[in-house]
Order: structure tokens, then sequence, then C-alpha cells
């Protein structure tokens, strides 16, 4: 009888790494560090392991998921919803390291998941960039809204002091994210497409590119999937519920927002569907999601193609 190669599942947390491998019921924990990664990718490659699946902790897996790849495992990041809901469906109620490495085990040998890609540097720059850039303008937004509030003379001059700090942080990093994008030629070459769209600007085209490496090389129902600006159904025999969009990557999705906002103003086709969905009674949020979608599937056609926006791209497949 033919043996399976086992698949592992890894609980991550700051310390320590739980495993636990599937079909088979073992179960082991080394500490998570360069140590204990080497140690894990040794076992792994003892036992033949095919996949290994983890979720996002926070950035703890970082250190242990790019260890792995490195010695050539074939390593999935989950999704901690997508997991635990497998979990619940299959009865498991219970939560704790151990139960969740068996879990993730499961998951990755019975769900079809994409591994990571090879890993690129100058990308993870640029994603620990934008994120870094993301967390300062909500400091500052914050900040403004706090404003009006504050009668102190010295809160008021500290909260403006403190606010041009940030302003000039976030200056500082669109000169960094510029910078790693014009030394890198790929990322550059991509840049330049998506920018010579109306509407996308060099926040949108950075997360684009960092955040949404897909772009370009799948379908437009698969790219809008991946986003979450795809409306669902929601029915059920003669109920015929309102169609939502549900999950996708949130940080793309919020700069898309205000990028689709921009174009019905500044693109005369994005103007021209905004009007036509208006002119059909479209709410205005239905709108709005639409002309993300349409933009997004119109960037990745481009990026397809490798045709700037004022050349013709041809019809993206369904």
């Amino acid at each position: 009888m033919a043996q399976t190669s086992p698949h592992v599942g890894i609980d991550v947390s700051k310390a320590r790494l739980d495993v636990a491998l599937y079909p088979e019921s073992d179960r082991f924990c080394v500490d998570n560090t360069p140590e204990g990664w080497a140690e894990l990718a040794r076992r792994c490659g003892q036992i033949g392991a095919v996949r290994l699946g983890m979720e996002a902790s926070g950035g703890y897996e970082h250190g242990v998921m790019h260890a792995l790849q490195e010695r050539g495992f074939s390593v999935h990041l989950l999704n901690a919803k997508r997991v635990r809901d497998f979990a619940k469906a299959l009865g498991r109620l219970a939560k704790n390291d151990r139960i969740d490495a068996a879990v993730i085990a499961q998951f990755v040998a019975q769900i079809r998941t994409r591994p990571l890609p090879p890993r690129d540097h100058d990308r993870e720059r640029l994603v620990a960039t934008l994120r870094a850039r993301r967390q300062f303008t909500e400091q500052l937004v914050a900040l403004r809204h706090q404003a009006n509030g504050r009668a102190d003379p010295l809160l008021a001059r500290l909260g403006k002091t403190i606010a041009a700090s940030l302003q000039a942080a976030i200056r500082a990093i669109d000169a960094r994210m510029a910078e790693i994008v014009r030394a890198n030629p790929v990322m550059a070459r991509r840049h330049q497409v998506l920018r010579s769209a109306p509407g996308v600007g060099p926040v949108l085209a950075c997360t684009l590119i960092a955040e949404l490496p897909e772009l370009g090389t799948i379908s437009r129902k698969r790219i809008g999937a991946l986003v979450g600006v795809v409306p669902y159904d929601f029915d059920s025999g003669s109920m015929k519920g309102r169609r939502c969009i549900w999950g996708g990557r949130n940080a793309v999705r919020d700069v898309l927002y205000m990028a689709a906002l921009v174009a019905c103003r500044h693109n005369t086709r994005m103007r021209e569907a905004r009007a036509n969905l208006d002119a059909r009674g479209k709410p205005p949020k239905v709108a709005l999601v639409a002309i993300m979608r349409k933009l997004l599937t119109t960037l990745n056609a481009m990026l397809r193609d490798g045709t700037p926006w004022n050349q013709p791209t041809a019809a993206n497949p369904a």
C-alpha cells in the first residue's frame, strides 16, 4: 500500500511553534527561533512533508515562513477565519495551540490553497514601507479629528507639532517607496503602466505592486474576488437577497476606494461609467464599488498585456 506523504500544520506564537501532522497524529513543539526553525525543517525533511501550512500571526510567522521557504518547502499562509470555519465544520469547537495545529494540517491537506511565491526582497521592503505609511496616516487622521476638541493651547500646539512630524514621516516614506520601485526594473515597468491610468496615483500603484502581485496574471473575476469587490448572491428558494461584497484584501480595497473617487472625476471612461450607473438608479455605494471593480479589471488587463492606458488592450478573459 502506497504511503501518503504527511501534511504539516504549524500554530505560531511568539515563543514557540506547535506542529501537527496529517494524516498521522504525531505532534511536537519547537522554539520560534532560528534553532527551532532548523529543527523543524530537519524533521519535516526526514518525514518527506509535502505541504506546510500556518496562519498569519502578527508577524511572528515571518521568520519560520522564510526559513522553510529557503529550504525548499511548499509553505501555505492561510486565512485564519477560513481555518476556524473549517474547524467548526468538522465539529471541533475546542481551541488551543495543539488543536489549531492539527486543524491547520488537515486544512492544508484537504483544501486547495496556493503556496507562497518565491521570496522577493524588494517586494517585502515595499510591503513593510506601505504598512508603516498606513500606520502614520491613521495616526495623522486621528490627530486631525481630535484637534477641534482641544481647548488647552498647549495641547493644541503639541497636536500640531506631532501632526507636522507625521506629515514629514509620510513624505519620507513616499520618497523611499519611489526609490524601491525605481531600483527594481520589473517594479518600475509595472509602476509606469499603472500610473498611465488617470486616477491612479503613486500610493495605489505601489499598493497594487506590493500587496497584489497576482495583478496581470489571473482573470478579471479572480482578481476582483482577491480584492473583495465582487458581489456575491444571497438567495434561498424564492427569497432574493441583497448582493454584497465579502472578504478580500482590505489594504488594497481601501486605497482602490479612494482612487475610484478620483477616477470618477478625472478619468473619462470611469466618469461615463459612473454616470450610466447613476442613470440606472444604482445606489451610490453600489455604483462606486462597480467603478472600483471596473478600474481594477482594466488595470489587470493593462499589466497582462503590458500596455499603458492610452493604448488598446485585448479583452480580459473571464
